[in-house]
């Protein structure tokens, strides 16, 4: 089939259209055999269809999207979490809509509720690294799905508190997992010309998934056990994700790494490449382009296994010119994780309350407000990161920051009478967090919000964080260089000196 596109654009775009047919025959009548005569038939018979157009250009677009769209539910479904818990937390603590008998939470409690996902996402990523190259990234995120579903259903239907922790934890496993394997079968997978901007859209579903969670929240908040509503949503997601990622073939490049690494016949894993290749880019059988990038893939995969080999010990890393890209790495990642940011969004619903939106649903209400504001500043971000650099955008998002949280402290100290400076704060804060330190944080253990509030007080907790972002600020100001239109190369070289 690709041997025959011709010079012109005409011919162009039939071997496009020829690809698109071979697909989508491919997608509807799954049970046909993969016989070249078969197939024959079932194009001349496809050729009757009249696609038009604009929907030939839907679902060639869609040819590309699908590998990037069940592995991203794994990103969304942990956002639906982050979401869902903000509203949860009320409904779980009222004696009205609880629908328990364990309703009487401690701060604890509450923080075990909270940060049970994350213990799990964090001993998810425990157990998978040492595992991930053998499940591989399909496998991998097939089980963070039923993990997902296990965990979210056991949630909802927990008839006591310790049910419900454990159901939390198991969802996390899914957390922990999926956030391994997503972006790496995403990258694996996704053409390079859109690449990137495929990485970046996974972090834009992780905050729809917030949304999303804010929105169920603020629907269930006045049903009896809405929580449990809240939490069961994310199975049927779960099992779309699994359900989905089965339909996918293996990542090329994991079956190429298997057979660099020594793990069986190099012929049989590039056989296997090629073959998940075409089913991913809908090429037919005996094509030479989907065997050519697989021979490019396996000489850069040797080559790169190869100098990995021949690597120093994990110690060099704070040694030299290592060192500094270390600071620089480690100490945004350290700055990102205890700004306080996964405590804010928690805890959203509950904070709202505090500043005046005593009904739940006034406060789950504007919780979507913010969730909104929160998508839109990170398309903002995705679309303008590379025009307008890192560092500027995190300098002034940092500063945003700092100034949200002394306000959302100064409301707690002597502004409780304007509860609106508590939301423009918060959306301040959601804001400049999406264009400077990234979406989501996962490791921080937004269990320590509950009870350090308590000891705190609230304009306390937020004028600490508020401390730690204008430490952050001279962080970034002082250490991290501008990286914009650099290449990788350069970008080396900048951070070593």
């Amino acid at each position: 089939m690709v041997e025959a596109v011709a010079e012109t654009q005409s011919h162009v775009q039939k071997a496009a259209y020829f690809c698109l047919k071979r697909r989508y025959s491919k997608w509807v009548f799954c049970t046909v055999a993969d016989s070249n005569q078969k197939w024959e038939l079932l194009l001349e018979t496809l050729d009757h269809l009249i696609l038009k157009p604009h929907l030939k250009r839907f679902l060639l677009g869609l040819l590309f999207f699908l590998p990037f769209l069940f592995p991203a539910l794994g990103g969304l479904l942990f956002g639906y979490d982050i979401g869902a818990t903000s509203g949860a937390t009320i409904s779980l603590q009222s004696p009205e809509l609880s629908g328990t008998n364990w309703f009487n939470l401690s701060a604890v409690e509450l923080g075990l509720v909270v940060s049970g996902s994350l213990y799990g996402a964090l001993l998810g990523s425990l157990i998978v690294y040492p595992i991930a190259d053998f499940l591989g990234r399909r496998r991998e995120l097939i089980i963070a799905s039923l993990f997902y579903a296990f965990g979210g259903l056991l949630t909802a239907y927990a008839p006591v508190l310790g049910v419900l922790l454990i159901g939390r934890l198991l969802y996390g496993l899914g957390i922990g997992m999926a956030m391994h394997g997503a972006p790496l079968y995403i990258a694996e997978t996704c053409p390079s010309q859109i690449r990137g901007t495929l990485i970046s859209l996974k972090e834009l579903f992780i905050v729809l998934g917030i949304l999303l969670g804010f929105f169920v929240g603020s629907y269930e908040i006045n049903a009896v056990g809405g929580w449990r509503y809240m939490y069961g949503v994310s199975a049927p997601i779960a099992l779309a994700m699994g359900l989905g990622m089965l339909s996918l073939p293996p990542s090329p490049r994991w079956l190429l790494l298997r057979a660099v690494q020594g793990k069986g016949s190099l012929q049989e894993y590039k056989e296997k490449a090629i073959t998940a290749l075409r089913k991913l880019r809908g090429w037919s059988t005996g094509d030479k382009v989907s065997e050519k990038q697989i021979e490019d893939t396996l000489v850069s995969l040797k080559s790169a296994y190869t100098d990995q080999k021949s690597e120093g010990s994990f110690l060099e890393v704070f040694k030299g010119s290592s060192l500094k890209a270390f600071i620089i790495g480690g100490g945004l990642v350290l700055f990102q994780q205890i700004t306080g940011q996964p405590s804010v969004l928690y805890y959203a619903g509950s904070i709202l309350q505090t500043a005046g939106f005593s009904a739940a649903s006034d406060a789950t209400k504007v919780s979507v407000i913010i969730g909104v504001f929160k998508f839109l500043m990170t398309g903002i971000a995705v679309l303008k990161v590379d025009n307008l650099g890192r560092r500027p955008l995190l300098i002034g998002g940092v500063s945003g920051i700092a100034l949200s949280l002394v306000l959302l402290s100064a409301y707690y100290k002597f502004l409780g009478g304007f509860p609106l400076v508590a939301v423009a704060a918060l959306l301040l804060y959601v804001g400049c967090y999406q264009i400077s330190f990234g979406p989501i944080s996962l490791a921080y253990v937004t269990f320590a919000f509950a009870p350090l509030k308590e000891l705190l007080g609230a304009e306390n907790l937020f004028l600490l964080f508020a401390a730690i972002a204008l430490l952050s600020l001279l962080f970034v100001i002082v250490y991290v260089p501008e990286t914009k239109g650099l290449s990788l190369e350069e970008i080396e070289s900048k951070l070593s000196k």
